[in-house]
């Protein structure tokens, strides 16, 4: 019988076994040792089985972002159990949500943070574990490499649960999404070979925890022996202050960075060359094809990756390096206007026009597959639009006690062996000719105007293609007649940019049927805990301007 695979924890304390000394924590209370952060996984990984932690126990962890996140974590895996991140700066009422949807039965908090937190679970308070004696442990004070046995206790099946995620829940509970341990395994190591990273890595983490992203920007780069930046939160949304934290801790690699950031850190005059010595920039969570037609590429010197991929797919499913010193239009080639003739559905150049050529997200990874299906799931003709839809080891074992929802969303494969599966993201998409990915959008975001089909990121690439603008999000609106009218919400210095000058602009890139109708300007856009543009806030407003907003 073959061995099982070891724990994500495990390859972390096989660093600290070779080099203890090395670090592999920057927090704003001082720096981890791996030797260090490896006791601790071990010891509260003890404390945890002492408790009855194992197979198929779901752990919340519910801590402020630093060593003890990191810490729980990884003891939980090392467990052989599986982990909810939690984002404690959300309302009480969504914290018990997640908790409930997800299963969990035991909380891993501090002192701190329990009492506001309101949740009523059997908790491990984790500043509250008696000290460990020092230098005990199996891990020396120099860097001579010490060995000994660093698997769980027992054999942890490929197939066990390794964490929960949960969609965005915009209607409704949210869906508690559950990954297993050899899709967490098999999408961690084939990132951290892809991305090349290694113990030269320094990695900032973005993501909130809460987020799947968050489980990438934490592990990745301790499973590749690299040494991760905890920054204060609030160093992480303000430009300035988070160039000045690249800068302190000579970032190498940031692992989740989503376009609406992009975009906006190159909103900032102010700033020269704010991404100086990143070698490794891999974006995600949004389309990037109004941040590389606005000419934003220019802003990353080093690997642009574009990320793509659902929650319910272990976070990335295929990735594009983006090409250095071109255009995403010159690299790819002109392109028809969007619309060129009205369609019932995506047609060829949807999502593309002359300025902007096609959003590429790349190939798939190691271990996974894409197919494209039509609307009875049968494969389309190479070069047709179809619904992407995802197979391979990344699948999630579906939603949480949500059978008909699974059903419905993991289906079997029509082209794969018995018992294959292929989850249906919702997504159109076609492949090119070298066999590549394009993304034209969501079939729930994408709207129909006098009959053209529209995708409001087309319109957004255009408008930051404007010198000063800084920021666009484009929503779709309802006038009293119900007729669909787009509204562009913008950021930057445009106090005397009048709205016919923005349709002078828009006129040389766009056709007539993608003109906005409002233009409104706001001081910052708003984005959502995760860094995505908040359209769900924008078009909630109803095209008037709110939160700061100016006509």
């Amino acid at each position: 019988m073959a061995a099982a695979p070891r724990t994500v924890a495990a390859g972390i304390i096989a660093h600290a076994a070779r080099a203890p000394r090395r670090i592999a924590l920057t927090t704003p209370d001082g720096d981890v040792e791996y030797g260090q952060l490896a006791a601790g996984i071990e010891e509260l990984a003890r404390t945890l089985r002492a408790e009855g932690v194992g197979p198929e126990t779901v752990c919340a962890v519910a801590v402020e972002p630093g060593a003890h996140a990191v810490t729980a974590m990884a003891a939980v895996n090392h467990a052989g159990a599986a982990f909810l991140t939690v984002d404690v700066g959300q309302p009480p009422e969504r914290l018990a949500a997640f908790t409930r949807t997800a299963g969990a039965t035991l909380l891993l908090t501090t002192s701190g943070v329990a009492p506001r937190l309101g949740l009523e679970l059997p908790a491990v308070l984790l500043d509250r574990l008696p000290p460990r004696p020092a230098d005990t442990g199996r891990y020396g004070t120099g860097d001579r490499p010490r060995t000994g046995p660093a698997e769980a206790e027992g054999p942890v099946h490929p197939r066990a649960l390794a964490y929960v995620s949960h969609t965005s829940g915009s209607t409704g509970e949210p869906s508690t999404v559950l990954i297993e341990h050899r899709s967490l395994n098999e999408y961690l190591q084939d990132t951290a070979r892809a991305f090349e990273l290694g113990p030269d890595t320094v990695a900032l983490a973005m993501a909130p925890l809460g987020y799947d992203a968050s489980i990438r920007d934490t592990l990745i780069p301790l499973l590749a022996g690299g040494r991760l930046v905890l920054a204060e939160r609030s160093q992480l949304l303000r430009p300035e202050a988070f160039v000045r934290t690249l800068r302190a801790h000579r970032v190498t690699a940031l692992l989740s960075v989503t376009p609406s950031f992009l975009s906006h850190l190159a909103g900032q005059p102010a700033l020269t060359d704010p991404l100086a010595g990143v070698a490794l920039v891999a974006s995600s969570g949004e389309s990037l094809r109004p941040f590389l037609t606005a000419g934003g590429r220019g802003l990353v010197h080093g690997r642009l990756i574009n990320q793509y991929g659902p929650t319910e797919c272990t976070m990335t499913t295929t990735r594009f390096a983006v090409p250095s010193g071109t255009s995403d239009a010159a690299e790819h080639g002109p392109a028809t206007a969007s619309g060129a003739s009205p369609a019932s559905g995506p047609s060829a150049s949807s999502g593309a026009s002359a300025e902007t050529g096609p959003d590429l997200v790349g190939t798939a990874r190691a271990g996974t597959l894409i197919r494209l299906l039509d609307d009875r799931l049968a494969p389309v003709a190479p070069g047709e639009v179809g619904e992407v839809c995802i197979g391979g080891t990344g699948l999630a074992r579906g939603y949480r006690d949500r059978p008909a929802r699974t059903a419905e969303c993991f289906v079997p494969d029509p082209c794969g062996p018995p018992g294959a599966r292929l989850y249906r993201t919702g997504d159109f998409g076609r492949l090119d000719r070298d066999g590549r990915l394009e993304y034209l959008g969501r079939t729930d975001r994408q709207v129909k105007i006098r009959g053209y089909r529209v995708d409001p990121a087309e319109i957004e690439g255009a408008l930051l293609a404007h010198p000063l603008i800084s920021g666009a999000v484009v929503t779709t609106h309802h006038d009293e007649q119900g007729r669909v009218h787009l509204v562009a919400h913008l950021a930057g210095e445009l106090d005397d940019v009048p709205d016919s000058a923005l349709r002078a602009h828009l006129l040389r890139l766009l056709p007539p049927h993608l003109m906005p109708r409002r233009f409104l300007r706001l001081d910052v856009l708003p984005t959502t805990r995760g860094g995505k543009a908040d359209r769900r806030a924008l078009a909630g407003g109803g095209g008037s301007p709110a939160g700061g907003g100016r006509s």
